[in-house]
C-alpha cells in the first residue's frame, strides 16, 4: 500500500544553480529517521529523532552544491530498528509518485536495517533508471565529529552525477557510506562503531570516494531498462532464517521448519553451503520442501559463495530440494523471498526467480 501524501512534509531547498548550458539536477531527499537526524535528549542522554529542519540547519555546505533539492519526511521519523515492509512501501511510494519530477533520490536512513531496506527497494523498484542513494551516519549530524555531513553531501553529488550524454551514472539502489558507494543488495552492516560501517564482500564498489568520486563503470548497471518503471508493492513476511550451529538439536530444527504459515526459509549454512549429514536433518529439510516450503541455502561466511556439490555435507542438502543462494547476503536473500512471495502465489515461480539474478544481487557461475 502506498503512503498517503499527507503523511510527509515537503520542503524546497536550492543550492548553487550556476550551470548555464546544462540542466541543474533536481534531487528529492527522503528522510525516514536514523542517527543522521537525531539529537541528544538533555534529560536522558538518549538519541531521539528530531525535526528534519535540524539536519538542514547543520549542513550549510548544501548551498554550495550545483543541485536543486527538495525534501519529504516521515511525519514521525523512526529508528531503523523499527523499519518494516510497510515503511519500504511508503518509501517506494514516494519514489513512484515523484519519479518523473526528479533526476535522483537520496534516502536518509538509520544504519541498523539499511542493508535490508536497500535490498528490498532494489527488488521493488522494477526497471529503475535513476539513482536511489541510501545513506546515514554513525554520529548525529549536529555532533562536532559527525560523519553525516560528508555522507549526505557525497550522496547528493552522486545522485546528481550524469554521463556526457545526460544519463545518470547510477541507475540502481546503492548505499553510500564513508569511502564507498556499494550496490544496495550486495551490502551488509559489519560495524556498529566504525565510520566505515558497511561492506560488500562479494561485489566490488560501484564508486570509491577520495579526493574525487571515482566510478567503477564496469560494475555499474548501465543497460537500458526492459520496460517502464513500476513499483511492486507486495511483500510477504511469512519467511524466516534458520541459522545452523554445531550441536543444533533435532527438535529445534523440526520445530523451526514446522513453523505455522511459513512459506520460505533462508538457511544459513557452514562454509560453501554445508550442514550436518545426520539422516534426521536431511529428512526434515526434504519434508519441508515436499510441503511446499522454499528453502534457500546461503553461507554464514561473509566472503564466497554456496557450492553445495563441493562436499558431501552440502550435496545432501542440495538433493533434498534446497535452492542455492549463491553469494547473496542474508539481507538480500530474505527480502528477495518476501518480494517474490508478494508477487506470486506460485511456488514454482518463486523457485525459478530465486535461481536468477533479478537486479545484480548474486553472481551465478
Amino acid at each position: 500500500m502506498k503512503t498517503s501524501r499527507h503523511s510527509f512534509r515537503k520542503r524546497g531547498y536550492i543550492g548553487n544553480s550556476c550551470r548555464s548550458t546544462q540542466k541543474t539536477p533536481k534531487i528529492l531527499i527522503i528522510y525516514t529517521g536514523g542517527t543522521i537526524g537525531m539529537i541528544e535528549n538533555p534529560d536522558t542522554g538518549a538519541l531521539e529523532p528530531f525535526n528534519f529542519e535540524h539536519l538542514l540547519e547543520n549542513v550549510p555546505k548544501l548551498r554550495l552544491l550545483d543541485l536543486e533539492m527538495e525534501s519529504v519526511e516521515f511525519e514521525n521519523p523512526i529508528d531503523s530498528s523499527s523499519m518494516n515492509p510497510q515503511h519500504w512501501q511508503e518509501i517506494a511510494g514516494v519514489i513512484e509518485e515523484n519519479y518523473d519530477k526528479y533526476d535522483g533520490f537520496v534516502v536518509l536512513h538509520g544504519t541498523d536495517t539499511m542493508a535490508y531496506t536497500a535490498s528490498a527497494l532494489s527488488f521493488m523498484l522494477e526497471n529503475l533508471n535513476k539513482p536511489v542513494i541510501i545513506t546515514g551516519s554513525q554520529l548525529p549530524i549536529g555532533d562536532v565529529r559527525t560523519d553525516g555531513e560528508e555522507n549526505l553531501i557525497t550522496a547528493l553529488q552522486i545522485a546528481g552525477a550524469t554521463c556526457p550524454n545526460g544519463n545518470p551514472k547510477i541507475r540502481e539502489v546503492a548505499i553510500l557510506f564513508e569511502d564507498f558507494l556499494l550496490r544496495g543488495n550486495r551490502s551488509t552492516k559489519h560495524s556498529s562503531d566504525n565510520f566505515a560501517a558497511f561492506s560488500s564482500n562479494n561485489y566490488p564498489p560501484l564508486a570509491e570516494i577520495g579526493m574525487g568520486i571515482h566510478f567503477n563503470f564496469d560494475q555499474l548497471r548501465l543497460s537500458e531498462p526492459k520496460g517502464e518503471f513500476k513499483v511492486n508493492y507486495g511483500m510477504d513476511t511469512n519467511v524466516m532464517y534458520v541459522d545452523l550451529f554445531p550441536g543444533i538439536q533435532e527438535g529445534v530444527v523440526r520445530h523451526l521448519f514446522n513453523t505455522p504459515g511459513i512459506k520460505g526459509i533462508v538457511m544459513k549454512t557452514f562454509g560453501a553451503g554445508n550442514g550436518p549429514n545426520d539422516p534426521w536433518f536431511i529428512k526434515t529439510i526434504q519434508e519441508a520442501v515436499e510441503r511446499g516450503i522454499v528453502v534457500v541455502n546461503i553461507s554464514q561466511c561473509s566472503n564466497g559463495s554456496v557450492n553445495p556439490g563441493l562436499y558431501s555435507a552440502g550435496l545432501g542438502i542440495s538433493k533434498a530440494g534446497v535452492v542455492s543462494g549463491h553469494d547473496m547476503t542474508s539481507e538480500a536473500a530474505i527480502t528477495k523471498l518476501m518480494h517474490l512471495f508478494g508477487c506470486s502465489d506460485s511456488r514454482d515461480e518463486v523457485i525459478s526467480a530465486m535461481k536468477e539474478s533479478i537486479c545484480g544481487e548474486m553472481t551465478i557461475e
